[in-house]
């Protein structure tokens, strides 16, 4: 729970954040999709807050899964990160929030999210750069889709990680079974054999998704795959 100047907010409050954001380009299922994932790391989780912005030994989070960045931006607002009234100008030209996160125009953006594909590279390089300078405390946390997982660049930071044992690197998979080449044994067994702690949760339950990432996992990266409603063909979530 967030108070602001002028509310408090709860992931109650997240539905109605969302809806101040329009236009053909939203990407919804995608945003959707991130929704609990998302909340239960902001608000029970990340060492973070718009104060710490800056703070050298605040986690990170990577956005990764950037195209459909609505459930991002209203919990960022939620927590005091962008002003609220920022949302109803999502994507328009004078707007800080794109269809994609910039790092420069959002507060509380770690990176610009673009081609997919890119955030767990990303990730594995600030867990390095961190332990460089010392600083062994903060996490760093990256949220990817299945998808992403077709690309050749996470398959290479899958492999490094392990054996090099960064225990700080956490990985967030939201699973909508929207990949091409699905890895037969799952997503947590391609991770494991490179050396990685895994946990597979229901994408929805927030106090599976507390206990996931809260698991210890020493002198191993971890990853959570959040499992969510399935995509059909069109993109739409399929009904239950």
């Amino acid at each position: 729970m967030t108070t602001t100047t002028e509310h408090t907010y709860t992931y109650a409050d997240l539905p109605g954040l969302m809806r101040l954001m329009t236009g053909d380009e939203k990407h919804g299922p995608a945003a959707t999709s991130t929704l609990d994932a998302l909340w239960v790391l902001y608000d029970r989780v990340l060492r973070v807050t718009p104060e710490r912005a800056d703070d050298p030994e605040r986690d990170r989070f990577l956005l990764s899964k950037g195209h459909g960045p609505m459930a991002y931006y209203a919990i960022l607002a939620a927590k005091g990160f962008v002003p609220v009234d920022w949302l109803e100008g999502f994507g328009a030209y004078d707007s800080p929030l794109g269809h994609h996160p910039d790092r420069v125009l959002v507060p509380g953006a770690e990176i610009g999210s673009g081609s997919l594909g890119h955030g767990l590279p990303l990730a594995v390089g600030t867990a390095l750069g961190l332990k460089a300078r010392g600083l062994t405390d903060p996490g760093v946390w990256v949220l990817v889709g299945d998808a992403e997982l077709d690309e050749g660049s996470n398959h290479e930071a899958i492999a490094y990680a392990g054996p090099a044992g960064l225990e700080r690197l956490h990985v967030l998979v939201i699973d909508n079974a929207s990949a091409s080449y699905a890895r037969p044994g799952g997503i947590a067994a391609r991770f494991e054999a490179a050396g990685w702690s895994a946990v597979t949760v229901d994408g929805r339950d927030h106090d599976a998704l507390h206990a996931a990432y809260t698991a210890p996992h020493p002198g191993r990266p971890h990853v959570v795959v959040a499992r969510v409603e399935p995509k059909d063909h069109t993109g739409e979530p399929k009904s239950a």
